[in-house]
């Protein structure tokens, strides 16, 4: 019997769980040998990744900062106007509804005066019995003096009378300045009924606008009761929080009044209005002397003089309303130069990386003035036009070699869309 029939008889012999024993012990033995005898691929060196940065030219500028800040824009003056006298009101201007313009001085109300009127005249007639009374007392003092002179020369004397309050009295002077006590206090009625004659017309206290008003022709009103609500529109003011780092850098920021003298500093103003961004010029009024509570913050008050006025540069420029939330630029401190880049690229150690030779990062310290938006202003020991990484990298040694994309044309490209549109303005004399 040739071997092969012999291992099958061997085979045939076996149990089936024999076989399948053998089965799979020959397979592992198999798997092993492949395992054991395969060829080893040969060692190679893993190639070097270097990591692609993305870089802007660094922006040199010199001048004066600006502080942007927002805020939203609220009278200068506002009151609540209110009848000092009482009566029916008889007229009403045609200025004093919602919304109307008037001007400082205007009758806006009046109250029926003819009470008032009667008053003044009784006033008057007091007077001038006071006054007659006055002359009255005044000739009779003259002919005491007179009597008292005869009766010295007929008996020979020359003695002066007594003095004090018996010479007084015998001179009627007491009664002289009881009677100009009461005409000084007929004259002081007098001019009481006439102020309040002249109050029953009610006036503007300043050039303004009607926020809201709740009084009509024919209604009785009390002193005191209020018929409208008025604010100043000569002037507004924008209340713009700052955080004392950026309050540092306005130049006599505590010495500013723009409506009282004092130092001035320039502040631009920016509103929209439809799709339009619009501007005018303020100054910086005053600072809050003491810091907000809750926000920690300075309170820097901005003031813009003719907000409801025709611009000659826009004529298409609408007011400055109130409750508009608007941006602000004010003029800071002079620096020559400093740097603009994006905020991406100032690291948390107030370093910036750059890069040199086109491939080899470097590590340059700089000092971290203010951020406005997505722009960073630092001071810099750096040329124009250096290339500044923007993008994160998840680690970064001083002068590793680094793979530069195509830079970005300008750090201005960085900009946000309100900015640039706040710069056109600017420049157009909007």
């Amino acid at each position: 019997m040739n071997p092969l029939g012999r291992l099958a008889a061997a085979w045939s012999r076996l149990r089936p769980w024999q076989q399948g024993a053998l089965v799979i012990g020959l397979g592992v033995v198999s798997l092993a040998a492949l395992i054991l005898l395969r060829p080893r691929p040969p060692l190679q060196q893993p190639p070097r990744q270097v990591p692609t940065v993305t870089t802007v030219p660094l922006e040199l500028r010199s001048g004066h900062l600006s502080v942007r800040g927002n805020g939203t824009v609220r009278p200068s003056a506002e009151i609540t106007l209110a009848s000092e006298v009482a009566g029916r009101v008889v007229w009403v201007s045609p200025s004093l509804v919602s919304g109307g313009r008037f001007d400082r001085g205007q009758a806006l109300l009046r109250v029926d005066p003819a009470d008032y009127e009667n008053a003044v005249r009784a006033a008057r007639a007091e007077v001038a019995q006071r006054q007659v009374e006055v002359l009255q007392a005044e000739e009779e003092v003259v002919l005491a003096r007179e009597e008292y002179a005869r009766l010295q020369r007929r008996t020979g004397s020359d003695s002066t009378a007594a003095g004090g309050e018996q010479s007084a009295l015998l001179f009627r002077e007491p009664q002289l300045d009881a009677a100009r006590a009461a005409l000084e206090r007929a004259e002081a009625g007098l001019e009481d009924a006439s102020l309040r004659l002249e109050r029953t017309q009610i006036r503007a206290p300043f050039t303004g606008s009607v926020r809201t008003e709740s009084v009509d022709r024919g209604q009785y009103l009390a002193p005191g009761q209020a018929v409208a609500q008025l604010y100043a529109t000569d002037a507004v003011e924008i209340l713009v929080p700052l955080s004392d780092d950026d309050a540092a850098l306005i130049p006599d920021l505590w010495d500013t009044r723009a409506s009282g003298g004092g130092a001035s500093v320039p502040v631009d103003v920016y509103a929209e209005y439809g799709d339009q961004t619009y501007h005018w010029r303020g100054a910086v009024d005053r600072a809050e002397s003491a810091l907000d509570e809750l926000t920690r913050a300075v309170d820097v008050v901005v003031r813009v003089e003719g907000p409801f006025a025709r611009s000659v540069d826009s004529p298409r420029r609408p007011p400055l309303l109130l409750g508009t939330y608007a941006t602000v630029d004010i003029r800071g401190i002079e620096l020559d130069p400093y740097a603009v880049i994006p905020s991406s690229a100032v690291r948390d150690d107030e370093r910036i990386w750059t890069v040199v030779d086109d491939s080899i990062l470097v590590f340059e310290p700089i000092r971290f003035i203010q951020e406005v938006e997505d722009s960073a202003y630092v001071v810099a020991e750096l040329e124009a036009g250096v290339q500044v990484i923007v993008s994160p990298l998840p680690f970064a040694t001083n002068g590793m070699t680094v793979q530069v994309a195509q830079p970005l044309e300008t750090s201005s490209s960085t900009r946000s869309e309100s900015t640039r549109r706040m710069e056109t303005t600017r420049e157009d004399g909007r």
